[in-house]
């Protein structure tokens, strides 16, 4: 997709911070981080959202194994994933992304 910020860096068109990559998933730093480990976990191939790539199990199991990677890549043993799905609950960038967190304490709610 063009427009798409996260397409732009999966092709290299816009640097960033790459920490792991495979034939499908690419794990690169947030700009913005909000703790002292935040990546970005992204599917190659464009889907807007989680929903969206549950369509296609193949590449949902693919990129759930990518998640893993990068976890036992950074050797992060407690940590958090999360989804955003749509903009009123903080989706900005309509490309699929994880948020892998970790290095502090997380509460429950998340604030």
């Amino acid at each position: 997709m063009a427009d798409c910020i996260f397409c732009s860096i999966v092709s290299g068109d816009i640097p960033a911070t790459r920490v792991y990559e495979d034939e499908r998933t690419l794990a690169f730093a947030d700009t913005n981080p909000q703790a002292p480990t935040h990546l970005l976990v992204v599917p190659k191939e464009h889907f807007t959202d989680i929903a969206d790539v549950s369509r296609d199990p193949e590449v949902s199991a693919a990129y759930l194994a990518g998640i893993r990677a990068v976890a036992e890549q950074e050797r992060l043993h407690d940590f958090r994933v999360v989804f955003n799905t749509g903009a009123d609950v903080g989706q900005t960038v309509f490309h699929l992304h994880a948020h892998l967190l970790a290095g502090r304490p997380m509460g429950w709610p998340p604030g």
